[in-house]
């Protein structure tokens, strides 16, 4: 188990380290793009730093510039202020070098106004270039930490991985541990696998040696004791009774039972359909009632009357086959001779089927021509002719391939064996195709009974007469289909056991031959009983096994039993000549008891008289006597005869007690013959004692005989052991180095990737921490 569990453990890891290792990869080039991303921004940020710097140079000079123009534009005022003083004074002066001032002025106008546009230009690209860096500054910002975020998402994934492939790389590590303890393991067992091998080998030759011998000896009994092998010539096997199938009974018969209750109901429902076909006959168009109908549909009636004579065999035609099935049989298509009478049952339906149809198509074309038929019931009388046309070649077909099934059992050549298969694929295609064609009556039926219920004249007794046409088809539908699926399900096992036969042959050669298998059979059954009667009632088993020790030490030989046997049997002829020779005694005994009695009657009869006087002189002197007598009675009083000793009352030691006496005597001989009987019992116990030892010895030695066969036999099985065994060590020890060298090559495999994934992990630690202070540096 440990071994077949280990490809499965190492296939998991692989997958677990493919899938690692592709999420490496993804990482790796994630962790690439956002180097370049970071590097690309670098060089971008540099260039912004120089162009803000050009800004911020060009910014300083027109500053100084501004500061220069405004210096000299206070010192053009201040000289603008002096002209203007000096004008005053002198406006010749003036006049004469207004002239030049104007010029000077509007040169410095101009050159003013030119430096002004100029400043305000340089204001406003600087503006714009502030906004843009400080934009751009915050795009900046905002992307590093966005950076930095992901850089320590990146990290933590890393730190992630990286404890994850040190936990893989320890659990590959223990793995690699239990494997090679496993494989020194299955090392040693290969070594002990390989002693018992030799072992083995050794037994095997040892019994190779004795089963040479064995069959030779086989051999020789065979060459001399048997005349021919019959199962050589197929004419001869197809005689041999084949191995009862018992199972294989019980299921066919069971098929059977469910094929003969789906018949009924198939027989069932035709004939009601035929019966209520009759009845619509003889109402509709015209009511037989009330006026005469055509000599077509008189005709066709009377032969639907006749429907019984036809389908009632069917029924009886599968009983008969099933009742050819029985558990003790042999079942196949060459025995089943009731299959044929079921075949001709059908045939004879089928001809009716035929003698019908013409009328029952004509009778609906003039059903047609009736003035109350509509168009819509016309196009309905016209599918049900097409439907009952297809039915009966329906019909037609099930009963040429039926009556060919039937053929083995009376004439083999009629039917190849080989053709078995197709015909019973063919009757199941054709119960369904009978199915659908049902089908289809039952719907055109109905719509026809809709629409007859739409005629102004119609009659309560066509309603019914029309339901219950509906209902036998409904169920001849439902019937049908009930065969058709049956046979569907069981056609596997129709066409599969008909490989059953005689051992060594695949076929019976012709039904005579199957039939003296049969007749073999019985006999053989017949014999097997008698073998199996059983035997009389033995002894217990606890007081056999109380009597085992006795048995066991026996010494007493059969002579010696035969001589005790003899004894007594020659005790009971002597105690049946005393019993004799007492019944004798008891009967002369009874003889002179009849005559005492009579003695004592007459001499009583006097004396009861004299009683009887002095009673009525002397009652107290007559209850004293009676005590007395009670007295006297309880007194016994012994007596020895030939019979025995005897115990008897007496009543004033002068006149005995008749009843006392009598019943004292037959109490003794009861005892005696209690006594004697005892005896014999006795006797009888130790006889059967006996023979009870003789049934247990013989038993012993048939229970002797049958430990040596049992053990014969699993000498038997202890060489296919042995020789199955030998086999199942070649192949687990093929096995075994199969798996030693797959370890070797996967081991060696997992160290490779395991530096490989050591290697990766290096580099991608080297490569976040690379990252992490560029990071930081930013």
């Amino acid at each position: 188990m440990a071994a077949a569990e280990l490809p499965g453990k190492y296939q998991k890891l692989a997958q677990e380290y493919s899938k690692l290792r592709a999420q490496n990869q993804v990482l790796k080039k994630g962790v690439v793009d956002e180097q370049a991303n970071s590097a690309a921004l670098k060089e971008q940020l540099k260039l912004k730093d120089q162009s803000l710097r050009k800004l911020q140079q060009e910014m300083d000079s027109l500053t100084f510039r501004n500061q220069q123009l405004a210096k000299r534009v206070e010192l053009l005022q201040d000289e603008l202020a002096l002209s203007e003083a000096r004008g005053k004074k002198n406006k010749k002066s003036a006049e004469s070098s207004s002239q030049l001032s104007q010029e000077q002025k509007s040169v410095f106008n101009e050159d003013l106004q030119k430096k002004i546009e100029e400043n305000e230009r340089l204001h406003i690209l600087f503006f714009e270039a502030d906004e843009q860096h400080k934009r751009l500054e915050a795009e900046l910002r905002t992307r590093l930490e966005v950076l930095e975020t992901d850089a320590a998402q990146h990290q933590a994934v890393v730190d992630s991985l990286t404890r994850k492939y040190t936990d893989t790389i320890e659990k590959l590590q223990n793995d690699k541990a239990k494997l090679e303890i496993k494989s020194q393991t299955l090392e040693r067992e290969a070594k002990d696998c390989r002693l018992r091998t030799e072992e083995c080998q050794q037994q095997l030759k040892n019994l190779q040696a004795a089963l040479g011998s064995r069959l030779e000896e086989s051999l020789c009994i065979i060459s001399e004791k048997v005349p021919f092998n019959d199962t050589r010539s197929n004419r001869y096997n197809a005689l041999n009774i084949p191995l009862h199938n018992r199972r294989y009974q019980l299921k066919l018969r069971d098929l059977a039972g469910q094929a003969l209750s789906f018949v009924q109901e198939l027989v069932t429902a035709l004939l009601n359909f035929h019966t209520y076909t009759e009845q619509k006959v003889q109402i509709f168009p015209i009511d037989s009632a009330t006026d005469t109908i055509s000599p077509l549909n008189q005709k066709f009636s009377q032969y639907l009357h006749e429907n019984a004579l036809y389908v009632r065999p069917l029924e009886e035609g599968m009983l008969h086959l099933f009742e050819s099935i029985t558990e003790d049989t042999v079942t196949v298509l060459e025995t089943a001779v009731k299959l044929k009478a079921f075949s001709e049952h059908l045939a004879s339906y089928l001809c009716f089927l035929r003698k019908i149809l013409p009328y029952q198509l004509k009778s609906l074309e003039e059903e047609c021509e009736s003035s109350l038929c509509t168009a819509a019931l016309r196009a309905r009388n016209m599918e049900l002719h097409r439907d009952m046309k297809r039915l009966t070649a329906v019909f037609e077909k099930l009963h040429t391939y039926i009556s060919l099934l039937a053929l083995p059992s009376t004439k083999p050549e009629g039917l190849l064996r080989t053709n078995y298969n197709s015909v019973f694929t063919s009757i199941a295609a054709s119960l369904r195709g009978s199915h659908d064609i049902l089908k289809d009556i039952s719907k055109h039926y109905s719509q026809k009974a809709t629409l007859e219920q739409d005629i102004p004249t119609v009659t309560q007794k066509l309603i019914t007469t029309n339901d219950c046409i509906l209902s036998s088809v409904v169920s001849l539908t439902n019937g049908m289909g009930k065969i058709a699926s049956f046979f569907s399900n069981n056609l596997d096992h129709f066409t599969a056991s008909l490989s059953y036969g005689p051992k060594g042959g695949t076929e019976f050669i012709s039904p005579l031959s199957a039939e003296c298998m049969l007749q073999y059979k019985k006999k053989a059954v017949a014999y097997m009983k008698s073998l199996k009667k059983p035997c009389a009632d033995s002894v217990p088993y606890e007081e056999a096994l109380a009597n085992r020790r006795v048995l066991l030490s026996s010494t007493e030989s059969r002579e010696g039993l035969a001589q005790q046997v003899q004894q007594s049997l020659e005790k009971i002829a002597k105690l049946e000549q005393e019993k004799e020779h007492w019944m004798l005694e008891a009967q002369l005994a009874k003889i002179k008891l009849e005559k005492e009695n009579q003695k004592l009657k007459n001499s009583l009869s006097g004396y009861l008289a004299e009683t009887v006087q002095e009673r009525s002189v002397l009652p107290n002197v007559t209850e004293q006597k009676e005590e007395t007598t009670e007295k006297s009675q309880r007194e016994p009083i012994k007596s020895t005869s030939l019979v025995g000793m005897l115990t008897i009352t007496t009543d004033n030691e002068k006149a005995p007690d008749v009843e006392s006496r009598e019943d004292l005597i037959k109490k003794h001989y009861m005892a005696r013959i209690a006594e004697l009987t005892s005896h014999l019992q006795l006797a009888d116990s130790k006889s059967v004692h006996f023979h009870a030892e003789c049934r247990a010895l013989a038993k012993r030695l048939s229970l002797a005989e049958k430990s040596k066969e049992s053990l014969m036999e699993e000498l038997k099985l202890a060489s296919q052991n042995i020789s199955r065994l030998q086999d199942e060590l070649m192949t687990t020890k093929r096995s075994y180095e199969d798996q030693l060298s797959m370890m070797s090559d996967h081991l060696c495999s997992m160290n490779e990737t395991l530096t490989k994934q050591r290697e990766e992990i290096d580099t991608l630690k080297m490569t976040s921490k690379g990252n992490s202070k560029k990071n930081k540096n930013r």
